[in-house]
């Protein structure tokens, strides 16, 4: 489910999809929550993006990460209207994130290669 104003649900397979056409609206932020409880956010500068994944509310969680990837970047920008700006080693290349969000979603895991970090 997509958690925004009015949650809209979304199958596994359309997921992709729903973020792609919320990305072009200029939606950057999207949280996809589970039937168990867990989250994933998803929030883009339209080339990176934080990908988190966290058990429960109020859970620190774990972000994927590109290590050794250097400086930061802006334009992250949330539902809020706050316009963030994070280091590039705490995002990934938006093809890698739509990757890692496929895969959490269909399987409920990171996929085994995945570099995360986990903040808990």
């Amino acid at each position: 489910m997509i958690s925004d104003d009015n949650p809209v649900p979304v199958s596994s397979g359309m997921v992709l999809e729903v973020l792609q056409s919320r990305i072009d609206s200029g939606q950057l932020e999207t949280w996809l929550i589970s039937s168990s409880g867990r989250s994933l956010a998803f929030v883009t500068n339209t080339e990176h993006a934080m990908v988190m994944l966290l058990e429960d509310e109020g859970d620190p969680g774990e972000h994927a990460v590109d290590l050794g990837a250097e400086g930061a970047s802006g334009g992250f920008g949330l539902s809020n209207a706050q316009d963030d700006m994070y280091p590039n080693e705490d995002t990934v290349p938006i093809r890698e994130a739509f990757r890692l969000v496929g895969h959490i979603v269909g399987t409920g895991a990171w996929p085994m290669d995945a570099r995360r970090v986990v903040d808990r």
